[in-house]
């Protein structure tokens, strides 16, 4: 697996030589080896990019992320065959799918590990201790299903407490800007990870969206949202434009490390274990199975 997370927005060209991405700005070439790279990341729509290296990108399972006018993660490219197991897999889904105790359980399970991480991260910023005494509570109350959306009772909350009660989720400015910047290239890099073990992505286990093709990926990157939530309010909170430099921090903060099984891991390969987790628990039925997320802030 490639461990190298590429950004280019300064070049005029790029294209396959030999088993290397050939980056041409001018006069200058530089040659970056494609088994070396996990995440490719192009902030310049005037960028030209052969077919030849985008189908090596891709055969390699490369993340590609094309960024639009304003900068944000707007289309992602992904292998068209994914998995040579992509059809029975496709069947297990259905299959859970179908399956409501199985999908419950998960749903609560990665629930209550976000909240989990929400209200471990305000610990750590010492807020205030009512908000995170309802938070403990909600994690508790977290039901099969989260039928009583003890999710979006604690995002409310959350989010108010970390950047101010003018705060609103979504509205134009340089906070929502970076969550969701940094919240994008975590879906890519777990979309990346589904597709290899052959997973159709817009299948998800409680994000039903008919017109969002990443659905799954978005119930599994709910427990790592709070690494993004950090970094913008430790750089962006005071900021009145979202730079260059922010773009390129949270590159960086998407390839940190976090606990899963009781052991450090980068993030890429904790995705992976937590996504195994999930398919051995449908097999199972053990809830051993399901992995958890912990995420140490003093070491991000």
């Amino acid at each position: 697996m490639g461990w190298r997370v590429l950004y280019i927005e300064e070049s005029d060209k790029l294209s396959l030589y030999l088993d290397n991405i050939k980056v041409t700005k001018n006069d200058e070439e530089y040659l970056i080896l494609i088994s070396d790279v996990h995440t490719i990341i192009l902030d310049n729509y005037k960028i030209n990019i052969s077919v030849h290296l985008i189908n090596a990108l891709t055969k390699a399972n490369v993340n590609i992320i094309l960024c639009g006018i304003d900068h944000l993660p707007q289309s992602i490219i992904i292998p068209h065959h994914g998995n040579k197991l992509a059809f029975k897999m496709l069947n297990k889904q259905l299959s859970w799918n179908n399956n409501k105790k199985i999908k419950t359980k998960i749903h609560q399970h990665i629930i209550k590990n976000k909240i989990k991480n929400q209200n471990k991260l305000l610990k750590f910023l010492k807020k205030e201790s009512k908000t995170i005494a309802i938070l403990d509570r909600y994690y508790e109350e977290v039901d099969l299903g989260d039928k009583t959306n003890r999710e979006g009772l604690s995002a409310k909350l959350y989010f108010v407490e970390m950047f101010g009660k003018h705060f609103i989720r979504f509205n134009d400015d340089v906070i929502n800007a970076g969550l969701n910047y940094g919240y994008a290239i975590l879906r890519s890099q777990i979309s990346k990870v589904l597709v290899a073990k052959g997973f159709n992505t817009s299948i998800g286990i409680f994000h039903k969206n008919r017109e969002n093709e990443f659905n799954l990926s978005d119930d599994i990157i709910e427990p790592y949202r709070p690494i993004i939530d950090f970094h913008v309010y430790s750089n962006l909170r005071d900021q009145k434009l979202f730079l260059k430099e922010h773009r390129l921090n949270l590159v960086k903060a998407t390839i940190a490390n976090v606990s899963i099984d009781n052991k450090r891991q980068t993030l890429f390969n904790s995705i992976k274990i937590f996504v195994e987790g999930i398919i051995n628990y449908c097999k199972s039925k053990d809830d051993k199975d399901l992995k958890e997320i912990n995420i140490n802030y003093e070491k991000l």
